[in-house]
């Protein structure tokens, strides 16, 4: 993958993947807006994906854990461009506005239908990256605080999402690890997420789970990966990068050793997972 960069702070952006195929977990302390131009892009959350093709427009918060699938569509490569709302930019924009107070914001991925106002701003982005030198600074706050005015404009509710600087605070560190799981992320990431420091997030997920965050994370990755190629009756190829496993030699693996046996013999769906070996 390939990301030809305008600015040393990487807020405006063209994202290309020459691959096949790309895959990663990211979380971003700043909200991004991006326009996909070709190829495929699938965002899956932990209880909703989004699927984004040649002309989508999509708003991703700040802090929320994804998995980000690139590929080519059509026989054209991924590409997309891709503006970063850094929270001092958006400090600053908000500095001298008065904002009405309204209900709190809604963290959501958000898809915007096509818009001449959108249609002419990425277009305007686009020669930028025939330069050989870096965009100067006041091309990129005006671009970056334009991109701001059309979402306020389009989307009533970007003033609560934008406007807000609050960090994570500390919240049910059981439920969310049930549920994000199979974000391949580092502790450190799961615990700012949750409102801890790391040294914090170990003492508690030790306490809520009488056991490591690294040895529970692996065997909830092959007992989900259990279910899905049991009862779901999928194939190891579809399954490990879901479940979190970097590549398909270490999942299964891991696998074998866990259970007893390679991922490959689980045949009849429905079959109850067995005790893992030991």
């Amino acid at each position: 993958m390939t990301d030809r960069k305008q600015n040393t702070l990487a807020e405006i952006l063209v994202s290309c993947v020459d691959e096949k195929y790309y895959k990663a977990e990211v979380v971003s302390d700043c909200h991004v807006l991006m326009k996909v131009f070709s190829g495929e892009m699938k965002i899956i959350q932990a209880d909703r994906s989004y699927t984004l093709v040649s002309g989508d427009i999509l708003l991703v918060p700040r802090n929320q854990l994804c998995s980000v699938i690139k590929k080519a569509k059509d026989g054209r490569p991924y590409q997309s461009v891709v503006v970063m709302f850094r929270p001092d930019r958006l400090a600053a924009y908000y500095a001298g506005k008065a904002i009405k107070a309204g209900s709190p914001a809604n963290t959501k991925l958000r898809t915007f239908d096509p818009h001449p106002l959108f249609e002419s701003y990425f277009a305007s982005l686009l020669p930028y990256f025939e330069l050989n030198e870096d965009l100067p600074e006041e091309i990129i706050l005006l671009k970056v605080e334009e991109g701001i005015s059309i979402l306020r404009t389009l989307d009533p509710d970007t003033d609560a999402l934008l406007s807000d600087f609050s960090e994570p605070g500390k919240i049910n560190l059981t439920a969310f690890m049930e549920k994000n799981f199979m974000f391949n992320m580092p502790l450190e990431k799961f615990s700012y997420l949750t409102g801890r420091s790391i040294a914090t997030f170990n003492r508690d997920f030790r306490k809520a789970f009488r056991t490591t965050p690294q040895k529970w994370l692996t065997e909830k990755r092959l007992q989900h990966a259990h279910y899905e190629l049991s009862v779901k009756n999928r194939k190891p190829g579809e399954v490990y990068l879901e479940v979190g496993f970097e590549n398909i030699s270490h999942f299964s693996f891991a696998f074998k050793r866990y259970f007893g046996y390679a991922p490959t013999k689980l045949q009849a769906a429905g079959a109850a997972v067995p005790k893992p070996a030991r």
